[in-house]
């Protein structure tokens, strides 16, 4: 199961896999056509910005070389977790990820169960976003994923039930920190954590 996945990512394919969260739909996140194949299967608007998500935070780091400074030690307190953070990108790296404003990434390290673990260790990066139409229900298991959208993928790969609910994603490219979306864990206690660190 793992080498078909590997190789279906590898060849720009989507496939489904458990995370820490839900179930999500996943492509290699380093090459722009295998991203635009994600958001039209999943009807998503491309101005709409999809997480990178790296198997650690070093290579996260070599990923993305400008997270260094008071965005690094974000990282460093948050990751890896149930949170998706939107940090500066001064090099508007990965353009085909960051939507319609291309100043900051949304990155993701989460503690995926097995096998989306070893997956992602082999592959380096995958974008991912929630297996479900844009808009629709967050999917807490396998068959709470449409069945168009598992008929599509090269791979399903069934993890059990999941939580259910999406990371919490925080936004760390303005002033003052923000909560953009509440999920699996608390985003005030994270932005609290994440201005203590580089205080």
């Amino acid at each position: 199961m793992i080498d078909a996945a590997v190789d279906a990512i590898q060849r720009g394919k989507v496939i489904v896999i458990p995370t820490d969260t839900v179930y999500g739909l996943a492509t290699t996140a380093l090459h722009a056509e295998a991203v635009l194949n994600l958001y039209r299967l999943k009807r998503r608007p491309v101005r709409q910005p999809t997480a990178l998500l790296a198997p650690d935070l070093e290579m996260l780091f070599e990923l993305v070389p400008e997270l260094r400074g008071r965005a690094g030690v974000i990282a460093r307190a948050l990751l890896p977790g149930p949170y998706t953070l939107v940090l500066p990108n001064p090099a508007r790296r990965y353009s085909w990820l960051t939507g319609a404003k291309y100043e900051g990434i949304g990155v993701r390290v989460p503690e995926l169960p097995e096998p989306s673990s070893e997956l992602l260790s082999h592959v380096s990066a995958l974008a991912a976003t929630s297996a479900n139409r844009a808009g629709g229900p967050d999917p807490g298991r396998l068959e709470d994923v449409p069945e168009e959208l598992r008929a599509a993928a090269a791979v399903v790969i069934d993890g059990g039930e999941l939580p259910g609910v999406p990371s919490t994603v925080l936004d760390f490219t303005g002033r003052e920190p923000q909560v953009l979306r509440e999920g699996a864990a608390s985003g005030a206690e994270a932005i609290e954590r994440a201005l203590a660190a580089v205080s």
